[in-house]
């Protein structure tokens, strides 16, 4: 049986699956994304949909997306008012889709689309939620190092269990996506929440190639404050190091007091004098203290972002929206023979 003439993949009827692309200094790679993922939805044999979130790229992604969007109907393109990053990006995406399931990923094509095919494969087996799972990446030492430890220290302090080494590459059964756009939360960690709904999940291993196109928009102190919002949505533990740290400085204090006057009453010669012990005991102490109201400061900012209960994005405008009549794709004019 040919690609075209394949079973549908769930249920009964066509199948439609999402293709939700977040594009940020993307505009080299749209075109191949888009050739990428056309060909691949054409293997799997099911309807589809792309929708590319422009989210205010500095480039010129506007222009070409909507030159793409104009020539084939099945393209959607969410331009964004401002830059909001990968996560509302996402979101914004997910909110419009009207596919059966939803396949996130970035447009960089770090993400290869060809894996889709064996998400696909996944998602018939009966995986309502089907994760890239990055057994490698094309990338420096330290930055592979970083990301492997990151993973495995976010696993051991979270409360919920987070798969290792899974970005936010993923194909979403419909029901996933609706129980993740039900959830009011706008200061969101996509891969975090997709382990928090629950449902039966598997993972596909891969390597993360290098970004074909331009320079990578992370950096280290970007990855650090992605570590920090990922452990403050997802753990509380930090919480629970105050706590620690509050009955180890007790118990070293208490510790250091019968030293004390036990030296003072055996060898009074050995017990420490002057300005400098002081001060190093009054740094020590206020260093944990600081410590302390750091770790509690990034809570009290978390709770502040979600009380004002802003949006997680504002769209300036639609290109093809989702849900309404698709023309076919439209073919550049022939010349004239």
């Amino acid at each position: 049986m040919s690609g075209a003439a394949r079973e549908p993949v769930r249920g009964q009827g066509p199948q439609t699956i999402s293709a939700v692309v977040a594009c940020y200094r993307d505009a080299p790679a749209v075109e191949e994304m888009h050739e990428r993922l056309t060909a691949v939805m054409s293997r799997i044999g099911v309807e589809y949909e792309i929708i590319f979130v422009n989210d205010a790229s500095p480039d010129d992604a506007g222009a070409v997306l909507a030159d793409l969007a104009a020539r084939d109907g099945r393209v959607t393109v969410i331009n964004h008012a401002r830059n909001f990053g990968s996560q509302s990006a996402f979101t914004s995406g997910m909110r419009v889709a009207t596919g059966d399931a939803v396949v996130l990923l970035d447009g960089d094509l770090q993400d290869p689309p060809e894996l889709i095919e064996e998400f696909a494969a996944r998602w018939r087996d009966g995986y309502e939620v089907v994760y890239g799972e990055r057994t490698d990446r094309e990338a420096p030492l330290l930055m592979r190092v970083f990301y492997k430890l990151f993973y495995r220290v976010f696993r051991a302090m979270s409360y919920v269990r987070i798969p290792l080494d899974a970005g936010d590459f993923s194909l979403l059964d419909r029901k996933v996506i609706d129980a993740l756009n039900a959830l009011p939360e706008s200061n969101r960690f996509l891969r975090g929440l997709r382990a928090w709904v629950g449902f039966k999940q598997i993972g596909v291993p891969y390597v993360r190639p290098r970004r074909p196109h331009g320079e990578s928009t992370n950096s280290f102190l970007r990855n650090l404050g992605w570590a920090r919002r990922a452990i403050v949505s997802f753990s509380y533990g930090p919480l629970d190091l105050i706590t620690w740290l509050a009955l180890a400085t007790v118990g070293l204090t208490m510790l250091a007091i019968i030293v004390q006057v036990s030296l003072r009453i055996a060898a009074p010669d050995l017990v420490p004098r002057g300005l400098t012990t002081i001060i190093l005991v009054v740094l020590f102490v206020s260093g944990i203290q600081l410590l302390c109201l750091a770790i509690i400061g990034s809570y009290l900012a978390h709770i502040y972002e979600e009380v004002k209960r802003r949006p997680a994005y504002i769209v300036e405008s639609v290109i093809n929206p989702p849900g309404v009549a698709r023309q076919p794709e439209i073919q550049p004019p022939q010349a004239d023979e």
